[in-house]
């Protein structure tokens, strides 16, 4: 596994948004698709932590001291075929006068997969890892001036219980776009291949099915974890949890565990949020663990 970063430039890919990044996993090709960007309350998103522990760790915040976090999506191709974990926030822009986001922006998803090469009719899926709307934009979200959707012909692959619990939706105004989907929706079971070396596991917490998929190939794995980390801080202090989380304490059990996967030799993670840094490896540094990014 190459590591292509010194400590001076992952400082520097902690507090800025990601552009395209890709690696192989033998014969299968993954990629980070940037679709925008999210700055975010350090201390809201993160209620344990104080301004002093970010004061301690500049690093991670812009100018304005907030949190960088990337926002898009993974796409896995092999075979000629292509999946899509996850579908950013679509083609909006948020702000919040208070709480974890301060702002939030997407609508570049289409162009990113042009530049990959893929138009969206090449998805044949889309699994989301869990209905958060910085997870399903482009799935509820119409392609701007039109009313199509943007995905002409993929299903959307959503685990059981989360697809079962939609009515928890209510507080994001997203329950009747999400409900509208059920057409072309598709609910997975633990454990399930849904492509070519690539397997579901649930892992509730962050939300009551939230989903990690496994993506395996050249005798590798890589372990997209959507939202059970936000930031490469919590890797450290798994913790952590974040304001977001359903069952805080759930998921800093399923962090700590994580966290301890991640580090295993041949294990590469993928951080939808992690900021320029969202492919990486656990190392042991000292008294605790830190996030090492990862591109080839």
């Amino acid at each position: 596994m190459s590591d292509l970063t010194t400590t001076a430039t992952r400082e520097e890919r902690l507090n800025r948004p990601s552009g395209i990044r890709s690696l192989w996993l033998g014969d299968t090709k993954v990629s980070y698709v940037p679709d925008g960007d999210a700055r975010l309350r350090p201390s809201a998103l993160l209620p344990d932590t104080t301004d002093e522990v970010w004061a301690a760790r500049p690093e991670y915040l812009d100018p304005e001291g907030r949190l960088v976090a990337s926002v898009g999506a993974l796409l896995v191709e092999h075979g000629g075929r292509a999946l899509l974990i996850d579908a950013g926030v679509g083609p909006q822009t948020l702000r919040a006068p208070d709480g974890p986001i301060a702002e939030i922006h997407g609508g570049a998803l289409p162009d990113s997969l042009a530049e990959l090469g893929l138009a969206p009719g090449d998805i044949e899926a889309v699994a989301l890892t869990h209905l958060h709307s910085d997870h399903i934009g482009w799935a509820v979200h119409p392609v701007p001036g039109g009313d199509r959707p943007l995905f002409t012909r993929a299903e959307y692959l959503i685990t059981a219980p989360e697809w079962d619990r939609i009515d928890l939706l209510t507080g994001e105004g997203t329950t009747e776009r999400v409900a509208a989907l059920a057409p072309r929706v598709r609910t997975l079971d633990d454990g399930q291949e849904i492509f070519p070396g690539v397997h579901v596991r649930i892992a509730p917490g962050h939300t009551v099915g939230h989903a990690e998929y496994v993506v395996t190939g050249g005798g590798r794995r890589l372990i997209a974890f959507g939202d059970a980390a936000h930031s490469p801080v919590q890797i450290d202090r798994p913790d952590w949890s974040s304001a977001f989380d359903h069952d805080l304490a759930r998921t800093a059990v399923h962090r700590r565990r994580l966290v301890a996967e991640l580090a295993e030799p041949d294990t590469i993670g993928f951080g939808v949020h992690f900021a320029d840094a969202p492919f990486g490896h656990v190392r042991a540094t000292g008294d605790g663990q830190t996030w090492h990014p990862v591109d080839a």
